[in-house]
């Protein structure tokens, strides 16, 4: 591609994740990742601890997390961790708080194959729908986890590798810090580029060509490995956290992951106009009209100078198949959701009903 077509290709980026509502699907995977960050973690650094020790695993991460963060974020998501971590009160509390862990560290996958689908503007008719389509989807997540999970252990081993390599050299080679540098930075841009190449082929509904996928993997990877020194920049010379006092560490989280979210979208958005305009899907750009709304479907008519009514955007018989297909998918979640918290407050009662017996079974052993 010649550099004008490189240029044409941001500029469209740019207007369909403005047109797409972009800034707003990120707080919405902002506001669920919050949730499901710490029942995430624990299923990844029980899944890698298996190969590396769950210790060694949560070290790496806790590295990670201070080298990005800030010593006082990588803390507040160590304590999140702790109290998400599955429970020693029996098999029945233990089970209970698998269910919940399996659920929360879902959620985002969820929100964020919602996010894609939009995007690329897939017809309500192929979203899946119903129970079984929310546990397929469910499912789906979970190899998306073992595959997260994998990525961490390859890191762990290559930047053990690289320590042990470094420790060989000793001071053999002269700069080797600087080689072992752009070494682990390389790592770390094939680690992020084979995610983010996972969840563009496989989370969408569309059906995504892996040339493209990997065009826009790329891409991906590049813009957060360069835009996470911008934003750290940002966080430790704005005052964020010292504005906030104790909530500090949990805003400067709430922004990274809220940053991470803008540069995951901006990168989907890439690869489906790349996709469009030089890859796979040249011919089948125009085949079908959205159906989800964007900002120049719902904008002031510019022929007519009038903002358009909801009557001009949807025809009844439309409206009352969204929601229709919105009350279906919404049901199944709902009934999910009062189970889980209706097990987990009778898990909860169980419990202190245990520990009550055993504090008073001390009481008369003393």
């Amino acid at each position: 591609m010649k550099m004008s077509q490189w240029l044409d290709v941001c500029k469209k980026t740019v207007n369909a994740w403005s047109d797409d509502f972009a800034p707003s699907m990120g707080a919405a995977i902002s506001y669920y990742t919050m949730f499901s960050l710490a029942p995430l973690l624990v299923l990844v650094i029980a899944i890698a601890g298996f190969a590396f020790g769950a210790e060694a695993v949560r070290g790496q991460i806790s590295s990670q997390l201070s080298t990005l963060m800030g010593p006082d974020t990588a803390q507040a998501i160590e304590g999140m961790i702790e109290s998400a971590s599955l429970s020693d009160n029996g098999w029945w509390a233990s089970a209970l708080s698998v269910v919940v862990l399996l659920v929360g560290a879902t959620s985002v996958f969820a929100e964020l194959q919602s996010a894609l689908d939009r995007i690329w503007h897939v017809p309500e008719s192929q979203k899946p729908s119903g129970v079984w389509g929310i546990l397929r989807a469910r499912l789906f997540s979970m190899g998306l986890i073992l595959g997260l999970a994998f990525l961490l252990m390859v890191s762990l081993a290559v930047s053990a590798g690289l320590a042990a390599f470094g420790s060989y050299l000793g001071g053999l080679l002269p700069g080797q810090e600087a080689v072992l540098q752009i070494l682990n930075t390389v790592v770390s841009l094939a680690v992020m580029t084979l995610l983010f190449a996972m969840i563009f082929k496989l989370m969408p509904t569309a059906k995504v060509a892996w040339r493209d996928v990997w065009v826009g993997a790329v891409v991906t990877a590049a813009l957060f490995e360069a835009g996470k020194f911008g934003i750290g920049m940002y966080l430790g010379k704005s005052g964020l956290s010292e504005s906030f006092a104790g909530a500090g560490a949990l805003v400067i989280l709430l922004a990274w992951v809220y940053y991470a979210a803008q540069i995951f979208l901006l990168g989907a958005e890439f690869t489906k106009v790349y996709a469009q305009s030089h890859g796979s899907a040249q011919s089948k750009r125009a085949a079908q009209p959205a159906e989800i709304p964007t900002k120049s479907t719902v904008g002031t008519d510019q022929s007519s100078g009038q903002t358009p009514t909801a009557s001009t955007l949807l025809q009844p018989s439309d409206l009352r198949q969204r929601l229709v297909a919105a009350s279906a998918e919404a049901l199944p979640r709902l009934v999910l959701l009062g189970a889980i918290t209706l097990l987990r407050v009778m898990a909860d009662t169980k419990v202190k009903e245990e520990e009550k017996l055993l504090r008073a079974a001390r009481r008369r052993a003393g």
